[in-house]
């Protein structure tokens, strides 16, 4: 009985429960201080209390498939050419359907230009380059969902 956590804050889950009820979304995700709260309709809610890493952990699998297939080239990625998710989301490489992306593989980018696209609860968000740089590689298909922290793409 020692080793009791704080007590997790019911009203909150019940109101992120309610914004998956009043939007198209499938989970959300808050943190605050060293606690993270996730509530999904695919699942149950995830607690975690410790510091929250910035990039997923090698070996730590996401649900996705892709995850399971490729720890060994995420693990040599430098984490400070890769730029991460800000947020849980949709990721779109382009402006719109049909048209060109942001950047390609092998594009020069300068500080602040636009990357992509993450729509979360029907608000598009620019992510934009923390630096300048070449595109080595672009991590996330068009259309597919991002978690917080995930690799998206790496300039050098």
């Amino acid at each position: 009985m020692a080793d009791q956590k704080p007590g997790i804050d019911q009203g909150l889950i019940r109101d992120l429960a309610n914004i998956l009820n009043e939007t198209d979304l499938t989970e959300i995700e808050v943190e605050q201080d060293d606690l993270r709260i996730r509530v999904s309709r695919a699942g149950t809610p995830q607690y975690v209390s410790a510091p929250v890493p910035l990039a997923p952990a090698p070996g730590i699998a996401s649900g996705a498939p892709a995850a399971a297939t490729a720890p060994a080239a995420e693990s040599a990625r430098n984490p400070a050419n890769t730029v991460n998710s800000p947020m849980v989301g949709t990721a779109y490489l382009a402006p719109a359907p049909g048209a060109r992306p942001f950047v390609e593989v092998g594009a020069t980018v300068k500080e602040g230009q636009t990357l992509m696209i993450i729509e979360a609860m029907k608000t598009m968000n620019q992510i934009p380059a923390p630096k300048s740089g070449k595109v080595k590689e672009i991590v996330v298909q068009d259309g597919a969902p991002v978690e917080y922290g995930e690799a998206l793409i790496v300039i050098e």
